[in-house]
C-alpha cells in the first residue's frame, strides 16, 4: 500500500508545481466547469449514491442522512463550487510588509501548503468541497473517502476532474485513492515525504487514530460537543427557537447542540426542555432539572461531554453564566458553544471566557459551517490553537513565506 500512496504523491508533486502558479481566473474557471459537469452528470451521481444508500441499511439514521444525496443536495454541492470560485484568492496576497533601516524590504506572502491528504467518512459532498478549496488555494488534494460512499465519491470525483481538465489544469491536482483497503489510511499517515498536511473528517475513531498515528501535521477536531446556554434574561420564544434548531435541524452534523444548559433563574426551564422533547428529542436531564420535569430521562455521568449525533441531548440547570462557563470548560470540545441572553454584559463575558473555536450570541450552533460564514465551503472545523481555527476554508489552506528584496545589503 505504501507504493500506491507513493505513486499518488509523485504525481501530486508534479501537479502541485503547476497549480501553485496557476492564475486565479484559471482556478475559478476549473471550479465553475466542475459545477457544470456535476449538474450534467446528476443522473449518474444520484444513481451511484443510490447504490451506496442501498448498501447502508445497517447505518444509523444520522449516518444515512450524511450519506444521502438528492437533487437539492447535489445542486447545493455544485453551487458551493461556484461560490468558492467567486471568493478572493489568498495565494500571493501580502500579509504584511516592512522595510529595515538598511533598506532591505521584507514581506510575508501567502502561498499554498502543497499536497493535502483528506481522509473522510460518509459525506460524499466532502469530495467536492475539499477538492474545490484545495484547488482554489493552489493545493493538490489526495482524497480517501469511506467505503460507505465509494460509488458516490467516484462519480463526484470524475465530474470534478472533467472541470479541471477543461480549464487546462492537471487531472492529478485532485486524486482519489483507488482502494478501500484500510491499509491505505495507515500509508497516508506515514507519508511524511508525500503529504504536507492531513485533514481527517469523520467519526471519533477515525480522527483519534489519525491524531495518534500521523507523522504528518494534522488539522482536525475530535468531537463536536456543543452547548447552548439559556440565561435568565433570555427571550423565551427566541430561546425555544434556537434550542430546537441547534439540536434538531440536522442531528448528524458536527455543529449540532449536544447539551442544553439553563440558568436556574430562568423563568420556566421545564417548558423549554418539554418543548424540545415534544419536537422529537430525547432529553437526558440532570437531577435538578428532573425535579421540574420528572418525565425526562435521567442523565448519567457519560452523558456529559458526549457527542450523540442523534435526536438525543443532555440538559441541566447551572448557576448563571459562570456555571455555564465552568460546565463547558469541563465537558466541551472547543468546537461551538452559544449563549441566549438579552443581557449584553453576560453575553460579552460568555464570548470572552468560553474557549471554543466558535462562540455565538443569540444564534444556533448549526451556523458552525463555512458556507454560513461566507467562506463558500469548508474543509472542516479546526479546534486546535495552531495555524487555523474554526471553519477552515481558503485562507486556512495556505501558509506563508518571507520574501526579501534588497539592493546589495550584506551583514558583513
Amino acid at each position: 500500500m505504501d507504493t500506491v500512496v507513493a505513486a499518488l504523491g509523485q504525481r501530486a508533486r508534479g501537479a502541485a508545481r503547476m497549480l501553485a502558479r496557476a492564475p486565479t481566473a484559471q482556478k475559478a474557471d476549473a471550479l465553475t466547469r466542475a459545477a457544470t459537469a456535476m449538474r450534467a452528470a446528476a443522473p449518474a451521481i444520484l444513481a451511484a449514491n443510490a447504490q451506496d444508500m442501498a448498501a447502508a441499511a445497517h447505518l444509523s439514521p444520522a449516518m444515512r442522512d450524511r450519506l444521502l444525496l438528492d437533487p437539492v443536495r447535489l445542486e447545493s454541492v455544485a453551487a458551493a463550487l461556484e461560490a468558492v470560485a467567486g471568493l478572493p484568492d489568498p495565494v500571493g496576497r501580502t500579509i504584511d510588509a516592512t522595510e529595515r533601516p538598511n533598506g532591505l524590504k521584507l514581506a510575508r506572502i501567502r502561498v499554498p501548503i502543497g499536497v493535502i491528504g483528506i481522509i473522510y467518512e460518509s459525506r460524499p459532498n466532502v469530495t467536492a468541497d475539499a477538492a474545490a478549496l484545495c484547488v482554489m488555494a493552489g493545493n493538490v488534494a489526495i482524497l480517501r473517502g469511506g467505503s460507505e460512499a465509494v460509488h458516490s465519491n467516484h462519480a463526484l470525483h470524475a465530474a470534478f476532474v472533467t472541470g479541471l481538465v477543461a480549464a487546462g489544469l492537471p487531472a492529478d491536482a485532485v486524486q482519489l485513492v483507488p482502494t478501500q483497503d484500510r491499509a491505505a489510511v495507515g500509508a497516508m499517515l506515514a507519508a511524511a515525504d508525500t503529504l504536507d498536511l492531513i485533514i481527517p473528517r469523520g467519526g471519533k475513531g477515525l480522527v483519534a487514530r489519525v491524531q495518534a498515528e500521523a507523522r504528518v501535521p494534522v488539522l482536525a477536531h475530535l468531537d463536536g460537543v456543543n452547548h447552548v446556554y439559556v440565561d435568565a434574561s433570555a427571550n423565551p420564544a427566541m430561546a425555544a427557537r434556537i434550542v430546537r434548531d441547534a439540536k434538531l435541524r440536522r442531528t448528524g452534523v458536527c455543529g449540532a447542540m449536544e447539551c442544553l444548559l439553563i440558568d436556574r433563574a430562568y423563568p420556566d426551564p421545564a417548558s423549554l426542555v418539554r418543548g424540545l422533547a415534544d419536537a422529537g428529542c430525547e432529553v437526558r436531564a440532570g437531577a435538578a432539572l428532573r425535579e421540574l420535569a420528572p418525565e425526562l430521562s435521567q442523565a448519567r455521568g457519560s452523558d456529559w461531554g458526549r457527542e450523540y449525533l442523534d435526536a438525543v441531548a443532555a440538559a441541566d440547570l447551572v448557576d448563571g453564566v459562570e456555571g455555564a462557563i465552568a460546565h463547558i470548560a469541563r465537558y466541551g470540545s472547543h468546537h461551538t458553544d452559544a449563549i441566549v441572553t438579552e443581557d449584553v454584559g453576560v453575553a460579552e463575558l460568555f464570548l470572552a471566557e468560553v474557549d471554543s473555536a466558535i462562540v455565538l450570541w443569540n444564534a444556533s450552533t448549526q451556523f458552525a459551517d463555512g458556507g454560513e460564514f461566507g467562506l463558500g465551503a469548508e474543509i472542516g472545523i479546526a479546534t486546535g490553537r495552531l495555524h487555523a481555527r474554526g471553519p477552515v476554508a481558503l485562507e486556512g489552506l495556505t501558509t506563508y513565506k518571507w520574501v526579501g528584496r534588497g539592493s546589495g545589503q550584506v551583514r558583513g
